[in-house]
């Protein structure tokens, strides 16, 4: 499985200053299992020959945005809550930001250029 980022978040996520992400994803969505190892990419059907960054789930949960804090947004790459929003809408659209709207959200940390080895 892979999750699709935009690409200044790619190097947010290797620097470490992204280790959370929200998606409004439907009922059903197949959604990370904790302490799996996922592709994070650029560009929908990336092989996994081709990508250069992965990340080890480590929470995933729902929240209302409006339950955000400074520390959440922090997390999505640095933000502070106001500049949150403001990338919520650009990526999904001007309105997009409900606070009653509730999101999963997905914990993780970068693991590497390469996909880990099993041990």
């Amino acid at each position: 499985m892979s999750l699709l980022f935009q690409p200044k978040h790619i190097e947010s996520i290797r620097a470490g200053e992204k280790t959370a992400t929200r998606r409004d994803w439907a009922e059903g969505h197949n959604r990370p299992a904790v302490g799996s190892i996922q592709m994070a990419v650029r560009e929908l059907f990336t092989s996994d020959a081709a990508c250069d960054c992965y990340i080890e789930i480590e929470a995933v949960y729902r929240q209302s945005l409006g339950a955000m804090d400074e520390a959440d947004a922090r997390a999505e790459g640095g933000y502070t809550l106001a500049e949150f929003r403001d990338a919520w809408q650009e990526i999904n659209g001007d309105g997009a930001w409900d606070e009653n709207l509730v999101v999963d959200v997905v914990e993780f940390r970068y693991v590497g250029r390469s996909r880990p080895t099993e041990s």
